[in-house]
């Protein structure tokens, strides 16, 4: 039941409380250029809210996934652990993409709540199906959002180098969390749930985008 409610809590925390990073937000050099024109700040800010939607979506995962590893008779508390590490780096990550959104003037995801309940079902269900498939899971979808955060530094505008930075560090950590779940003895998963994972990133980034 602790864990039950730890899980609720975390969900309420991510969408309903402004969220504090634990480390400083990365930072570049300011551009020559100076500031973004209007339709650069408009496109900054529709990737970097598509980019807080996958943060939204990371928080659902790790917490649903971390409450499957610690379920009662089967319990990994090791596994979990993990998990709640990398929860609390991907937090970090929430709450760069927010204060971004609010210095680029543009607004969060109305749909954060739909999104937040879709991932953390996922991620019950892939942590349901053992340790092995549940770092899987971990393993396919950082190493898409590395490639979706590549995708976005080359759209970001070039003079947004406060986006960049956050973008580019993002883009470590992911890659980061990919090799720590591979090494603990992630099972590859097969070609066809990979593709239903991109699917389904694809809906979330394009609907994000705009609403």
């Amino acid at each position: 039941m602790d864990h039950i409610l730890h899980a609720a809590d975390a969900a309420l925390r991510t969408l309903f409380v402004a969220p504090r990073a634990s480390r400083s937000c990365p930072t570049l050099p300011a551009s020559p250029d100076g500031p973004l024109s209007d339709a650069e700040r408009q496109l900054a800010g529709a990737l970097m809210r598509v980019n807080h939607v996958g943060e939204v979506c990371a928080q659902a995962l790790y917490s649903a996934q971390a409450l499957a590893a610690r379920r009662p008779g089967q319990p990994n508390e090791a596994l979990a652990r993990q998990l709640d590490a990398a929860g609390r780096e991907e937090a970090d990550h929430l709450a760069w993409t927010r204060q971004r959104l609010d210095e680029l003037g543009a607004r969060p995801s109305l749909l954060n709540p739909l999104w937040y309940a879709g991932a953390f079902g996922l991620g019950l269900l892939a942590g349901r199906l053992g340790p092995g498939v549940s770092l899987g899971f971990v393993l396919e979808t950082e190493r898409q959002v590395e490639a979706h955060l590549a995708s976005h530094m080359e759209r970001l505008p070039a003079g947004d180098q406060a986006s960049r930075a956050i973008v580019a560090q993002m883009k470590d950590d992911e890659a980061r969390h990919a090799r720590q779940a591979q090494s603990a003895g992630a099972t590859e998963l097969p070609l066809p749930v990979k593709g239903l994972m991109r699917l389904a990133a694809r809906v979330m980034t394009t609907v994000a985008h705009r609403v």
